[in-house]
């Protein structure tokens, strides 16, 4: 029977995929170049996934798990809900910019050997993350915070508005400065907010 691997060798092994991937992309990933920056044999890497795409799959998942887990501490702070919103756009954006900014090409590019799995996992984490606005913007407006809109369609706008801003078509390096990405995150977030906000023009029409 097998030995177990420690449980920390899962996290080891997509470190080095994140670290590979950067490099030279998934075609330079092998099995094998994963085992010798975890220091284990090849045939363990295969104990804990059957093959290098749920490899490289799982380093992006772990990612957009980090990046949910920043949005729900957003969620709960002691804040407006306006103030919220602002943030966990803001966070939703640069937390994935600062992961991809080391890569050689887009997330999209990396990972076009298999983009209709990516594309797949993708849209489940974002409705994962929209859930988590609509709540936000239903405690707004229960609390005259925000303007009364529909929950769930304008938490999914939210997310397709600030997706133009992610690493995942261009690259981080495409995309521009950091500097440059928060200022440009930084008015749209405004201009998204200004319309749902009491003293928003919508609330003067």
């Amino acid at each position: 029977m097998p030995r177990a691997l420690p449980p920390e060798v899962r996290d080891r092994l997509l470190d080095a995929a994140d670290r590979l991937l950067a490099d030279g992309g998934y075609a330079c990933m092998t099995v094998e170049s994963l085992a010798r920056e975890v220091g284990i044999g090849k045939g363990s890497v295969y104990l804990l996934f059957p093959s290098k795409q749920e490899v490289a799959l799982a380093a992006i998942d772990r990612n957009a798990d980090r990046v949910y887990a920043s949005l729900a501490r957003l969620a709960a702070a002691p804040e407006s809900a306006a103030r919220r919103l602002h943030l966990m756009l803001r966070a939703r954006i640069l937390e994935r910019f600062d992961y991809a900014r080391g890569h050689s090409g887009s997330l999209d590019d990396l990972l076009a050997d298999f983009r209709p799995e990516l594309l797949s996992r993708r849209a489940r984490q974002f409705s994962r993350e929209a859930r988590l606005f609509a709540r936000v913007l239903a405690e707004g407006a229960s609390r005259r915070e925000l303007l009364r809109v529909p929950p769930r369609a304008t938490a999914e706008a939210l997310i397709t508005a600030t997706n133009s801003l992610l690493p995942f078509s261009l690259s981080a390096a495409e995309l521009g400065h950091r500097r440059t990405v928060t200022a440009r995150a930084e008015r749209l977030i405004r201009l998204l907010l200004a319309g749902m906000t009491p003293a928003g023009p919508l609330s003067r029409r």
